[in-house]
């Protein structure tokens, strides 16, 4: 018998994770991989907030902060959400913690009981499924595909909800899909939610700001959600502070108050210092973040025409985020360079032996046919890993 817990050996590895750990490995050994695997920003955190950290400092902000975030940065959460989604939420209605995905875990800790069944549109975040898993919840998928520009209708939603239905999971923009859900579409989820008054909705807004369609909505201000869903955000992709570690909810007051409950008994208050930092990033106007945006968009662009002229490899247009998820499955069964390819992770494996190109499997998001490519990385290297993989699939 393992010393080890029923609960850490039935946890599955994040790929996402995995797949950056062994291009690490692979160029310590010196080759030449290029990793389009890790949804990280290749831009510095800006400057005006890298200032506000180093005042935080010098004004001695080297305390255990509140376990559900200082006042000052609940209140400028506040005024970004009624700026940016009309949303108006209370400090009381918001816990700040050591990035979303904290944020994430706690939710599902309070709200989850075990049998209690979660609907995931697939593909979703990696770890959405473990997370759920783990807190006793069941993951329901809810499959989509390329031509659906991997989204769910309101019809599918209702096809999926039963008696055991207690929440829904998404992310807008998506990772790993890049796919941006309408007003319209979430209206007409919404009137299917109706229906059915006790499930609760975990909006991920992460990508937020990193938005190609012009409009961005947040399910929670159409009528009748905002009572039932629970806003997750934070500052890591928009403001390129992924190793700061802030993420918060704007949830119902009952809600916010259980996750800073669980909070104080694990890690309590989130870092200080990133605590002050993150006030200057979210009191800023959104169009500070345009430089990145644009150059993302600009990546979006080139890395989908190049894939365009790769024969096999079918792709929609995403409207946010930094992924591009292309179906790979016209491959299975093939036999490329002597490796038969059987699925999407012999597929994302083929590109790293063959290619030295990093991506990530499908089949970790839920979709089995695709595979995610991250271009939050120079045009340069864009190009090189798209003429690799051209080459290797030819």
């Amino acid at each position: 018998m393992s010393p080890l817990s029923d609960r850490i050996n039935n946890l599955s590895t994040s790929q996402t994770l995995a797949m950056a750990a062994l291009a690490r490995e692979l160029k310590a050994q010196g080759k030449d991989i290029i990793s389009l695997s890790l949804g990280e920003p290749d831009f510095n955190t800006p400057d005006f907030i890298k200032e506000a950290a180093k005042k935080a400092i010098d004004e001695n902000y080297s305390t255990y902060s509140p376990v559900d975030g200082y006042a000052e940065l609940k209140e400028a959460i506040c005024r970004k959400f009624k700026r940016d989604n009309n949303l108006d939420y209370k400090q009381a209605n918001i816990v700040v913690s050591t990035g979303a995905k904290q944020s994430l875990y706690n939710i599902a800790q309070v709200m989850l009981n075990d049998g209690d069944e979660v609907i995931l549109p697939a593909p979703y975040w990696v770890s959405y499924y473990e997370i759920i898993k783990m807190s006793g919840g069941i993951p329901v998928e809810v499959p989509t595909s390329v031509e659906s520009d991997f989204k769910i209708t309101a019809e599918q939603l209702e096809k999926a909800i039963t008696p055991k239905t207690k929440m829904i999971w998404y992310s807008s923009p998506c990772n790993p899909s890049g796919s941006v859900y309408s007003r319209e579409e979430f209206t007409a989820i919404a009137k299917v939610l109706e229906k059915y008054p006790n499930i609760y909705v975990v909006a991920d807004e992460i990508y937020e700001h990193i938005n190609f369609s012009g409009t961005f909505c947040s399910i929670a201000s159409i009528p009748g959600m905002f009572e039932r869903t629970i806003t997750v955000n934070g500052v890591a992709k928009a403001f390129a502070m992924t190793g700061w570690r802030i993420g918060y909810i704007g949830a119902p007051e009952f809600i916010a108050k259980a996750c800073t409950k669980m909070q104080g008994q694990v890690t309590s208050g989130a870092n200080s210092i990133a605590q002050q930092a993150t006030i200057a990033a979210v009191d800023a106007d959104p169009k500070v973040l345009n430089y990145m945006v644009e150059a993302f968009h600009k990546r979006r662009d080139l890395v989908v025409g190049l894939i365009k002229a790769i024969p096999g490899l079918k792709i929609n247009v995403p409207e946010g985020a930094f992924y591009v998820f292309p179906d790979v499955s016209s491959f299975f069964g093939k036999t490329l360079r002597g490796t038969l390819i059987k699925d999407a992770t012999d597929f994302s494996m083929y590109l790293l032996a063959e290619a030295n190109v990093a991506t990530v499997t499908g089949d970790a998001f839920g979709n089995p046919n695709c595979i995610r490519f991250s271009y939050a990385t120079s045009e340069e290297q864009l190009r090189e890993a798209l003429r690799r993989i051209k080459e290797v699939l030819a």
